[in-house]
């Protein structure tokens, strides 16, 4: 049974702490600082309810520290993480505030209420659930961003070496690269691996808000600025304070929206749409765009001196198609978080599919490329993905080394051609066994039959 310690000479606190937990846990009492720390160490306590004088006894000597950091922390090497709660009487509050401020969970007055005594131990323990949570949630993330650190890549560990060298300052980060690369995965990695990981990260999708309320959205606004504004509301920017702010899509960013941000990163304060008041704010910036800015700029869409301050580290994510050695990593990557949520297990892919995989240029890059592997894993029935479970059009212009190059002529002629020569290939492999090119194709003999007619072809010459 897990032990709560009630260290006071107060016998009506020993007595509501007993008659509140008794049933779930074993109270023991310690009478004084020296028994309660002689205690504390002898026995594992969950709970340490703990008189303000003990503390202040427990304070080394000569030592000025307002906070009791020590004599907390003469419990904190033993178990650091219990869960400790100051007895205070009404005139002591002060001192009690100052012990919770300096890391005690939570403190409580003398004479003990037991429903209030409830209402903090049940705060205590959600915040308890909380952070265990957190640091679940937090150890599963740094798995997979080491999966993604992970690369073959030279251009990708270019990246990747930029990144954790910058992470750990505040040093504005300007992401550049297409859609789908993942640069707001790398956005994120860049706030965990920074000192300000225990703070926030806002992501804001520029692009997504519209104009007439982007303003608001990102820097607030005062009740009454506008029609509907019938409370103040506080912006993306006021939430971040301390933390990260990730501005995907910065390009999209209106003219007055432009200037607002530029005041953000220049001054670091910020106006509240409708008020002229200054308001301080602490905050690392990352942005990101897969747009030109520097073309914007030269067409006057966009802010020069706010590009500068934005770019100030810029670091460019590479595409799919040109970090192919990546693919089976990546490929690898996703299959595990699919089988860490599914009760199906899918652990390999067939030769033939990396091989198409390979040739295939990926315009929607890695977001493309986990699409395809979700899809394939929920309509595979085998423990390997196959050719049979992902879109055929990828095989298209590839199949079993068959390439199609570029300047091959218009889009119906490609085509034409990569769905003869695919054709072509299926009926080699099968030996002209119609029935079989179809299922692996996905169609039906008669269509079999009919592309065969249309680039007249004859089953007799590839049975050998």
């Amino acid at each position: 049974m897990k032990i709560i310690l009630v260290a006071t000479t107060d016998k009506q606190s020993v007595q509501a702490v007993r008659e509140s937990f008794q049933a779930e846990y074993r109270i023991e009492r310690a009478e004084s600082a020296v028994q309660c720390l002689e205690m504390f160490g002898r026995k594992r306590c969950e709970y340490l309810f703990i008189d303000i004088e003990f503390l202040e006894h427990l304070q080394q000597e000569n030592e000025i520290d307002p906070l009791f950091k020590s004599a907390l922390m003469n419990f904190w090497r033993i178990f650091p993480t219990a869960q400790i709660i100051v007895l205070t009487s009404p005139e002591h509050i002060r001192k009690a505030v100052m012990a919770v401020k300096g890391g005690a969970s939570n403190y409580i007055t003398r004479p003990v209420n037991k429903d209030e005594l409830n209402h903090i131990t049940e705060n205590v323990y959600r915040t308890l659930l909380m952070k265990s949570e957190l640091h679940y949630l937090r150890g599963r993330y740094v798995q997979k961003s080491a999966d993604i650190i992970h690369t073959e890549s030279p251009m990708m560990r270019g990246a990747i070496d930029k990144l954790m060298a910058v992470a750990p300052l505040k040093t504005t980060v300007f992401l550049t690269g297409e859609t789908g690369t993942g640069k707001s995965v790398l956005a994120r990695i860049i706030h965990q691996f920074s000192n300000r990981s225990e703070r926030q990260f806002i992501q804001v999708h520029c692009g997504a808000i519209q104009d007439t309320l982007l303003e608001s959205e990102l820097f607030g606004h005062e009740k009454g600025a506008f029609t509907g504004a019938d409370r103040r509301k506080l912006g993306k920017f006021e939430i971040a304070d301390k933390g990260t702010i990730f501005l995907d899509e910065v390009g999209t960013l209106t003219p007055s929206a432009q200037i607002k941000l530029l005041q953000v990163l220049q001054e670091e304060t910020l106006q509240r749409v409708g008020s002229e008041a200054d308001i301080p704010v602490d905050i690392r910036v990352i942005a990101a765009a897969n747009t030109d800015l520097e073309q914007m700029i030269r067409e006057g869409g966009f802010r020069n001196d706010l590009f500068y301050r934005l770019s100030v580290f810029p670091i460019e994510v590479p595409p799919l198609r040109e970090r192919i050695e990546d693919i089976p990593l990546l490929t690898d990557s996703f299959l595990k978080e699919l089988n860490r949520a599914n009760t199906k297990t899918i652990n390999n892919i067939d030769p033939r599919v990396m091989e198409i995989f390979r040739h295939y240029p990926w315009p929607g890059n890695i977001r493309e490329l986990k699409n395809i592997i979700e899809r394939a894993f929920i309509i595979e029935k085998s423990e390997v993905i196959t050719v049979s479970s992902i879109p055929k059009e990828l095989s298209f212009g590839y199949r079993n080394g068959c390439h199609m190059p570029r300047g091959a002529g218009s889009l119906a002629e490609v085509k034409d051609t990569a769905v003869k020569e695919y054709l072509m290939t299926l009926l080699t492999e099968f030996r002209g066994n119609i029935q079989k090119t179809a299922d692996d194709a996905g169609i039906s003999t008669r269509q079999v039959h009919k592309l065969m007619k249309k680039y007249d072809l004859q089953k007799e010459n590839f049975r050998m």
